[in-house]
């Protein structure tokens, strides 16, 4: 498939997402008596961008994606380490704010790492699957479906990778994290659905993944 300009657009609005709530995701913010990261706010258009990719152009460009946005956070958290470990210069006195907002613990590292790949990768396959199940109907069965499911399991590994064993470790977190960023993206289906058939229209594409590998790992075709 020639890549579009409209592909690389969606591409870049994905990973800037991303990326942008792994550095907002240190503040904690409270919404009543609900504690969450400030990240929860755009998180889930990372979600709908993954769903955009899939339901158009399909789970095989849509993986492609996903890892190219571990890949790009990868090299985020390795120059930000860098600079971290760089000496200071005598009149800069900022080395402990630095640390505290995007210094990293290799615990908080591998649980983010494993919660966005499972997520993200378990939310295209089953939109792509449901997308075949409802012959292309009822997009918004598919957006939420797959969302429920990703956004879930995100949420699952990345509070009990990061959290577990420590006195900030409650259930309740899981749920309410799962349940915010599910009801952020039903809510922005509107959106969704004009995107998607934008897209459908001016690149004269919609995507059946009937002969597609579905094994997350090939990344090269």
């Amino acid at each position: 498939m020639n890549v579009s300009h409209r592909f690389l657009v969606i591409t870049a609005l994905f990973i800037t997402c991303l990326l942008t709530a792994n550095i907002i995701a240190v503040k904690v913010v409270s919404i009543g008596p609900i504690i969450l990261p400030a990240a929860v706010v755009i998180f889930p258009l990372s979600y709908i961008f993954g769903d955009i990719l899939t339901e158009v152009y399909g789970y095989a460009q849509a993986r492609k994606v996903i890892w190219l946005g571990f890949f790009c956070n990868l090299i985020f958290v390795i120059f930000v380490w860098v600079g971290q470990i760089l000496p200071a210069a005598s009149f800069w006195e900022k080395q402990e704010a630095y640390e505290l907002i995007l210094g990293y613990t290799p615990r908080l590292l591998l649980a983010s790492f494993c919660g966005y790949l499972a997520g993200e990768l378990a939310n295209s396959f089953v939109l792509a699957k449901m997308k075949i199940l409802t012959r292309g109907r009822f997009l918004w069965s598919r957006t939420i479906g797959s969302t429920i499911v990703g956004q879930g399991l995100d949420t699952l590994l990345f509070i009990t990778i990061a959290f577990i064993g420590t006195p900030s470790f409650v259930l309740i977190m899981i749920l309410y994290h799962w349940l915010t960023k599910t009801l952020i993206e039903a809510f922005l289906t509107p959106f969704t659905y004009a995107v998607v058939n934008f897209l459908k229209k001016k690149e004269a594409i919609d995507t059946y993944d009937y002969k597609t590998n579905f094994n997350p790992f090939r990344i090269l075709k």
